[in-house]
């Protein structure tokens, strides 16, 4: 059987004439999704073969920070002194990741927040350190294991949500951020041993095409391509789709996410969204396909301490908040124009600090002695920064912010001499939206029941994202709801 590259349309069983492989439950991608998914399906008893798109596991997760969004009072969280509840977890993820959020998946996720951290650290064996780590970044740049990752504590969430840190961070010891030797890495090793001392089994260099379906429509397996032959995969029981978003087809970018065209980031080129297309052929459903995380490429220890404005000279959001919102607000708000104006004595106590991002410390573009000279330089409109730095100085003597909610200990007055860091175009990300599953992962139809014997996880899927982001969610609800493909798979 020959399956023509760019058709994703199913393959009927019946011109199947031999499998080449077949197991219970069938996982295509080996990254965190993919991974959680086939220990759990192996837990639940079921025979597993792993098909991935490269020479080895880990995808897009192995390189991450290592993120792993959790909360609710995890033994990690009480270990390094915050309380959180399962409540303040829901109306968190809800305000901070929508708008429009799927609220059932929400509520699973934070009511089995706690349990999944047990799964990862008692039963796959993910190592957390009970340190927490406070200060502005995109990660801890040690082995720390809990840090705010998603704006908890920052206006306007912490004025109605009691805030707790709920980044959990795999310990590692001498990593190195987005490289494969991140915190991702040791979330995947111990998945990926856990997988193999269970007895799944994984097949590489294999780049899955298009499902089989019987003649009810059940999918009953996949067609792949392995060392540029074709073979076909029979699953008895289901296929769990797992193989990431579509951040590198700027096909579907231009339909879905135009603004994130030509700028990935945080991802790999593995993802295409071919799983998406496959699911789309059978009718499944798809939701917020716009949605994406958008990374903000400048330390976080050096905006906390100064301002951003945007191509008018206007300040735009309060800098102490998650860097992903940031960006977000950078690229979609305000036509990817950013400035940060900040005084030589920020700037170089922000150097002094530590981070595990010392490659996004950009160098001032514009130096001055005053601040209407260096709007002069910067080519402002006359008095527009000028009259945001006088606002700002003036309520930042006091203590305040009125306008966006900065925390005191961050507000100081901006003084000479000063200068700006050009941050136009700094900004890349990952989409988040992708085929509407169930709590339990099913694929969803566009008549709203499941497609029988297909499952779904990770950056394939809409997930807890369906607009905002916090650094854990992609990796946290790939392993929480991958570990639900696996289980409903094994059982179908």
């Amino acid at each position: 059987m020959t399956i023509d590259s760019d058709d994703v349309r199913p393959v009927p069983e019946a011109g199947i004439e031999h499998w080449d492989f077949e197991a219970d439950v069938v996982v295509a991608g080996f990254g965190v999704a993919g991974a959680s998914a086939a220990v759990a399906a192996a837990q639940a008893g079921a025979d597993v073969l792993v098909l991935e798109r490269t020479g080895g596991w880990g995808g897009a997760a192995a390189m991450a920070g290592g993120f792993i969004y959790l909360g609710g009072g995890t033994p990690l969280q009480r270990a390094c002194g915050f309380e959180d509840t399962v409540d303040n977890m829901k109306a968190f993820m809800t305000a901070a990741l929508g708008p429009g959020v799927d609220e059932a998946k929400i509520a699973a996720y934070c009511e089995g927040s706690v349990g999944h951290y047990h799964w990862l650290a008692d039963e796959c064996g993910v190592p957390f350190k009970p340190e927490f780590w406070g200060e502005p970044g995109w990660e801890p740049p040690g082995d720390q294991g809990l840090q705010y990752s998603g704006g908890e504590n920052a206006a306007p969430f912490h004025e109605t949500i009691p805030p707790a840190p709920r980044g959990h961070v795999p310990q590692m010891q001498d990593k190195h951020a987005s490289s494969e030797k991140g915190g991702g890495y040791m979330l995947m090793k111990p998945l990926t041993d856990t997988a193999a001392a269970l007895g799944v089994r994984s097949e590489y260099d294999m780049r899955v095409r298009t499902l089989v379906t019987d003649e009810q429509g059940r999918v009953v397996g996949v067609v792949a391509k392995q060392y540029g032959k074709d073979v076909t995969v029979r699953a008895r029981r289901g296929v769990v789709l797992a193989t990431g978003s579509f951040a590198y087809n700027d096909t579907m970018l231009e339909s879905y996410a135009p603004k994130l065209k030509g700028r990935p980031a945080a991802s790999i080129e593995e993802h295409d969204g071919r799983a998406i297309r496959m699911a789309q052929a059978l009718g499944a459903d798809l939701a917020h396909m716009d949605a994406a995380e958008v990374a903000f490429f400048c330390d976080p220890q050096l905006f906390a301490r100064g301002i951003l404005v945007n191509g008018r000279g206007q300040r735009y959001i309060n800098e102490d908040t998650y860097p992903g919102r940031v960006g977000q607000a950078t690229l979609y708000e305000n036509e990817n124009q950013a400035f940060l104006i900040i005084d030589e004595a920020a700037y170089e106590e922000g150097l002094s600090r530590p981070t595990a991002t010392p490659q996004l410390r950009g160098k001032p573009k514009w130096v001055a002695e005053t601040v209407e000279e260096l709007e002069a330089e910067m080519g402002f409109a006359t008095g527009t920064l000028q009259s945001t730095v006088e606002v700002y100085n003036r309520n930042a003597e006091r203590g305040e912010d009125p306008l966006f909610g900065k925390k005191a200990q961050w507000l100081r007055p901006i003084g000479s001499p000063v200068a700006a860091i050009d941050l136009r175009g700094m900004t890349g990300g990952f989409t988040l939206g992708g085929l509407r599953t169930s709590v339990d992962s099913e694929v969803l139809h566009v008549s709203g029941d499941p497609v029988p014997g297909l499952f779904a996880a990770g950056r394939c899927t809409s997930g807890v994202c369906a607009g905002g982001y916090a650094s854990g969610a992609s990796l946290g609800d790939g392993s929480f709801f991958g570990r639900r493909a696996g289980q409903a798979a094994a059982k179908a």
